[in-house]
């Protein structure tokens, strides 16, 4: 299983704009992917690949986790892509594309060792989900809903119905595999209340965090996937029952009238992870703002 650390929000920058990644240093994006794959032209992407080692390698991301999104298997710039990205310092490689663990495992080897997230956005891959999430290496699941609606020619509504499905297929591979999952980007940039529940649909299907497109989804996407007050309190409470009931051998433990398994104890204890983490993360910002 993935570290528990904050990837709430997960960040889309062109590796083209130096500017959007010189800004992005003091946005309050859980994870940063500078992107060469579709927010890069073709002619330049040779510059905006070597633009992004650098930007990467200049350090002053803070606890921000970065990952570079390459073009794909079979491109022409995915070889230089990959060795670019495995030879740098970059946390995480992001692979379009993927349509099978086949595709997985070339993505893995051509990785230099690095955590690879492969994109699930076409009909092939959500079938091949669970074995592409069982491939050795790959370590989350991101969804590319955008390409996959298009290739299943349906037409998602604000509740996305028509989705649905694939989410719960990209949720379950995720975690019978023990890795991550990400929910795929909102187009409307203005819509902050549409952003506001699709974020909050994503956390209960289970996903981990949500990709985003613009730093003004950074807010929203934080809110929807830290654990509130109120969850803090019901996992302590549940924690503590729990161990009530061992400490007086009890066979069965019940929190608020329900029966406790391992599983809502593991849960609660992520849960409390998370916050402490939060906690830590805003209390630095904070000093350092002072």
């Amino acid at each position: 299983m993935s570290e528990i650390r904050p990837r709430r929000s997960v960040l889309y920058l062109p590796g083209s704009n130096a500017r959007a990644i010189e800004k992005a240093r003091g946005l309050d994006a859980d994870v940063v992917i500078l992107d060469l794959e579709d927010a890069v032209a073709p002619e330049a992407k040779e510059a905006a690949r070597a633009a992004v080692v650098s930007a990467v390698a200049a350090g002053g991301w803070g606890r921000r986790e970065l990952a570079i999104r390459v073009n794909g298997l079979g491109t022409p710039w995915a070889e230089a892509d990959f060795a670019a990205v495995a030879a740098s310092a970059a946390d995480v490689l992001v692979v379009p594309k993927i349509d099978s663990a086949t595709d997985a495992a070339r993505a893995v080897a051509l990785s230099g060792g690095k955590p690879v997230w492969p994109l699930i956005e076409t009909p092939r891959a959500v079938l091949d989900a669970a074995a592409i999430a069982a491939t050795p290496g790959i370590c989350g699941l991101v969804a590319g809903f955008a390409d996959l609606a298009k290739d299943l020619r349906c037409r998602p509504g604000a509740e996305r119905f028509e989705l649905f499905h694939a989410m719960g297929t990209i949720v379950t591979a995720a975690r019978a595999a023990r890795i991550l999952a990400f929910d795929g980007v909102f187009v409307d940039i203005s819509d902050t209340d549409g952003l506001a529940r699709e974020a909050a649909q994503a956390r209960a299907f289970g996903f981990d965090g949500k990709t985003c497109i613009h730093p003004s989804q950074l807010a929203p996407v934080n809110r929807a996937f830290s654990p509130t007050p109120e969850d803090v309190a019901h996992a302590r409470g549940l924690i503590a029952a729990h161990e009530e009931a061992g400490r007086l051998g009890k066979a069965v433990a019940t929190f608020r009238g329900k029966l406790i398994e391992v599983l809502h104890v593991a849960e609660a204890r992520h849960t409390l992870a998370l916050a402490e983490l939060l906690a830590d993360a805003t209390a630095v910002a904070e000093a350092v703002a002072d």
